[in-house]
């Protein structure tokens, strides 16, 4: 499929935004932009495609915190390319000029109220257009209230609750009226729902893209449809749903504004309309054929082996243009810098730290690699025939692991006997590493131990684990020579649909606790455990776990669901947002990154847990800071909890 390529080309003649300040009361100004703006089709559109450049950026590591702000990548001390991503992983969070801050729109936060304003602004003018038909008309209107939708709900997964800008204010209101309040998070959760059953029931979206050559990344149906069920799913989880950490959060007005006190049945109950809403999408997809998760079936590497064939599968439901599995992609996201960074030094000898342009400074932390399943589908500490003592021990690599791993070296442990998405997703010494000008199916690995050729050899270019985000590096992106880069570049995949399976999953199994919801449940976890090349959950634990009848609680599944979204989507950012929503931040981020012993040459000593940073996550991380300036701005705007 070709790849949409009119955003940046647009957004270049648009207006640029410069206010700060959420409130962007309308200025006097404005009527000359409107005129300007809504005087013809051509002149609306650009303001139509400005709605779209506020939609914060995917695979952006400078723009998306989730990438590099957590502990799925961790970088060096040394590292300067992501200053915000770094510290804010670091612990760096500040109230006085947050990081990341999308309300105000500073240091890589783009500002999401005045998207909202702009949008509002869209809204109000769009039918003074002439020359445009009611139904192109009526199209541009749905996406923006999307967009106006999806910006709100940014906001309310970064801060919580928040005021909902609906329409603008204008220079006659009354200042006390521009101290706008928080809104309770039932009321955030109320409009955000509402909003998009409204725009789902107007039936203006297109049900697919019309013109692939132009319109690939615009706002579909299917789009709006998986959007309200990850805005539900989200907020019926612990983190916003009958939250008690956060009583007594009371505003001016006396209003407790995060709703805390919620009975076990209205918990559920928001679970039920999350499952509803998930069924929804996925009977909205299986209707339109888009159904079926991708597989790779090129034949531009001639008569591949299965196992090969099955990495290229798990790695390209990410890196391949526009598959079966995105349901929605950032158009103006190509990431090479984030592949470029995952790039390991040197892939052989020849080429030992000659090339200067494969960065090297992504790693991945052990505790990362542990989340992957063993072959049998089951975590490596519930496998009974997996020696989980000796997962750092080296052994020597035989013919039976010839796609995986390099037969007759040497690695750890835990490099056997592990579920092919490892293989496909984590980089790491004597690791089979396919593609990036290298054909060959068993001989291309790194050797990262001191004295080796994939081995750091420069301050900034260094990788602190001795593991990399293979998945995130597309298989036609080659470094040859000295400085040159052939980048195969992709639109980041907001959406895929194997999160609506699992999305799916997770909402029965909380709303329905009943042998038949786990049931319907399993299936469709299945779904993405099939293509990833494991047996169905019942299969793995009935015969491979310790704890054989985990899938028939409840809180069982409720692990194994979230595992498996934790393997399924790792280096895409979901972590971040998952471990905050389930409440799970405190546990997983303090935890110490961890990786191999660098300095050694010796297997026995280079394949030793080595530490190297431990962060410091509160609970007055799960949300963020409001800037000190706009709390003396607006002495209506109460600071989250610890700030």
């Amino acid at each position: 499929m070709k790849s949409i390529r009119y955003f940046l080309p647009i957004l270049l003649f648009c207006i640029t935004p410069a206010c700060n300040n959420f409130l962007d009361v309308v200025p006097d100004m404005i009527a000359t932009i409107e005129d300007n703006a809504f005087s013809m089709r051509s002149q609306a559109e650009k303001f139509f495609f400005m709605c779209y450049s506020y939609i914060p950026t995917s695979g952006s590591y400078n723009d998306d915190p989730a990438l590099l702000g957590g502990d799925e990548i961790w970088v060096s001390a040394q590292y300067s390319d992501a200053p915000n991503a770094k510290n804010l992983a670091w612990g760096g969070q500040r109230s006085n000029n947050p990081l990341f801050d999308f309300w105000r729109g500073i240091n890589g936060g783009k500002n999401l109220y005045r998207g909202i304003s702009d949008c509002n602004i869209f809204l109000a003018n769009i039918g003074r257009v002439p020359d445009i038909t009611p139904e192109e008309r009526n199209r541009w209107i749905a996406e923006v209230e999307v967009i106006k939708a999806w910006l709100h709900f940014y906001l309310i997964r970064m801060y919580g609750p928040i005021p909902i800008k609906d329409v603008n204010l204008s220079v006659q209101d009354d200042t006390e009226v521009t101290h706008v309040f928080r809104n309770t998070m039932d009321e955030c959760v109320e409009y955000c729902v509402n909003k998009m059953d409204e725009i789902i029931a107007r039936n203006h979206l297109m049900i697919t893209v019309n013109d692939q050559a132009t319109e690939l990344g615009r706002i579909t149906k299917g789009v709006a449809l998986m959007m309200k069920a990850k805005m539900l799913v989200t907020f019926a989880s612990p983190l916003f749903n009958g939250n008690t950490d956060y009583a007594g959060l009371t505003d001016r007005r006396g209003i407790e504004i995060f709703n805390p006190d919620k009975t076990e049945e209205q918990k559920v109950a928001l679970w039920r309309q999350a499952a509803d809403a998930c069924k929804d999408a996925i009977d909205f997809f299986n209707e339109i054929g888009q159904n079926e998760l991708y597989r790779f079936t090129g034949t531009q590497f001639g008569n591949i082996s299965e196992q090969t064939r099955l990495k290229l599968s798990i790695r390209g439901s990410l890196v391949e243009r526009w598959n079966s599995d995105v349901i929605w992609a950032d158009s103006r996201s190509w990431p090479q810098l984030y592949q470029i960074q995952a790039y390991p030094r040197d892939f052989n000898a020849s080429q030992a730290n000659t090339q200067t342009t494969n960065r090297n400074n992504f790693a991945v932390p052990l505790k990362i690699v542990n989340q992957f399943y063993t072959k049998n589908g089951v975590p490596i500490r519930e496998d009974k025939t997996w020696d989980y003592n000796a997962r750092f021990t080296p052994k020597t690599i035989g013919t039976d692991q010839i796609y995986y791993l390099q037969v007759g070296e040497i690695t750890a442990g835990m490099f056997f006997d592990r579920e092919p998405r490892l293989y496909a997703s984590i980089g790491f010494d004597r690791g089979i590493w396919f593609g990036h000008g290298n054909t060959s199916e068993t001989g291309q690995a790194p050797h990262a131990r001191s004295g080796e050729y994939t081995q750091n050899q420069i301050a900034h270019s260094w990788n602190v684990t001795g593991m990399w985000p293979k998945k995130i590096l597309h298989w036609l992106t080659v470094c040859s020579g000295t400085t040159t880069v052939t980048y195969t570049r992709y639109p980041f995949p907001i959406f895929r649909l194997p999160e609506l399976y699992l999305m799916y999953a997770e909402a029965l199994n909380e709303a329905y606790n009943t042998p038949e919801a786990r049931s319907e449940a399993i299936h469709y976890v299945d779904m993405v455990r099939d293509r990833a090349g494991l047996k169905g959950v019942e299969e793995s634990w009935t015969n491979y776990s310790t704890d054989p009848a985990k899938f028939m609680r409840q809180s069982g599944l409720r692990d194994i669901i979230r595992q498996e979204k934790l393997v399924e989507f790792v280096f895409e950012g979901h972590r971040f947002w998952d471990l905050r929503r389930w409440k799970m931040a405190m546990d997983e981020y303090n935890k110490p990154i961890t990786g191999w012993n660098l300095d050694a040459s010796d297997p026995a000593l280079y394949y030793r847990e080595t530490w190297v940073y431990t962060r410091n996550f509160t609970p007055r991380d799960y949300f963020w800071p409001i800037s000190d300036e706009e709390i003396l701005r607006n002495k209506n705007t109460l600071q989250n909890y610890g700030w």
